[in-house]
């Protein structure tokens, strides 16, 4: 049985606008999350962000990364690559063609949704580092224990 996740993107309230530090027309870099409930048996994480408001594809893929340990803290500025050595060889997936943390940068006037989950898991997931968020999903829905998440507005 999953349960809810509690957890903060910290600057963004869930709803509000997204800090422009986190987005493509500011440096670019992840957000800081804490986690408030995290479960005894956690084991990994995974972190996906979709835009879900995108005016062509509906949804929109942004970033992807798993296997982060299980930590009441997950660090922001989560540097590019397939491989994240200082965040327990995390993996970052191919997300908006990258294997990084793509932030938001929708045309000028149009206000776009980005929703950002959090998936706790009892297990680690072995997939290759070319993997995308369907595959993810595919590979970590036996295994969520906790799930949550946070939608944010950028312009």
């Amino acid at each position: 049985m999953v349960t809810e996740l509690q957890f903060e993107c910290i600057g963004l309230k869930d709803r509000g606008k997204i800090p422009l530090r986190h987005t493509g027309r500011g440096e670019d870099v992840s957000p800081e999350f804490v986690i408030h409930n995290l479960a005894s048996n956690a084991k990994t994480i995974a972190i996906i962000m979709d835009d879900v408001k995108h005016h062509i594809f509906g949804t929109f893929n942004h970033w992807v990364i798993w296997n982060i340990p299980a930590q009441d803290r997950i660090q922001g500025c989560i540097p590019n690559g397939k491989v994240i050595p200082g965040l327990g060889n995390a993996m970052q997936g191919v997300g908006y063609g990258r294997h990084k943390y793509a932030g938001p940068k929708p045309p000028s006037g149009k206000q776009h949704e980005y929703k950002f989950t959090i998936y706790v898991l009892d297990c680690e997931i072995t997939l290759k580092n070319n993997t995308r968020k369907k595959h993810l999903l595919e590979a970590i829905r036996p295994y969520i224990i906790q799930q949550g998440s946070i939608t944010g507005i950028f312009e």
